[in-house]
């Protein structure tokens, strides 16, 4: 995942150019290769905040791109039966599945973690 340039000193210093053949060049930043799945540390935590009372399982700590976080969540919905989403690098499971998600993701070859209580 890109990291997004939030001010004028992450864009090198260059705000204004009054030379019409002024091209600015960007650094290409390396993308990060995979990181194998035993080298993630990942959180799971049911949570209850601003959901209307409702659990959610959420899974956080996944470093990767989009596309591999979003078949990551599809794999987790699709075995515990129920909906949910994956977005900003966290995954939401609806209901209460802590111990199901851990034994999926162990089996997958992440390291997991139970936190919160």
């Amino acid at each position: 995942m890109k990291p997004k340039k939030k001010s004028l000193s992450d864009l090198g210093g260059i705000m204004y150019s009054t030379d019409p053949s002024f091209n600015y060049e960007v650094e290409d930043e390396q993308t990060d290769a995979a990181i194998p799945n035993n080298q993630q540390d990942l959180r799971v935590t049911l949570d209850r905040k601003n959901r209307g009372g409702k659990a959610v399982t959420l899974i956080t700590g996944f470093r990767g791109n989009d596309d591999e976080l979003d078949q990551l969540a599809k794999m987790l919905k699709n075995k515990c039966g129920v909906g949910g989403a994956a977005k900003e690098g966290e995954i939401l499971i609806q209901g209460d599945f802590r111990d199901k998600v851990i034994l999926l993701l162990q089996a997958a070859g992440f390291k997991v973690k139970k936190s919160g209580g």
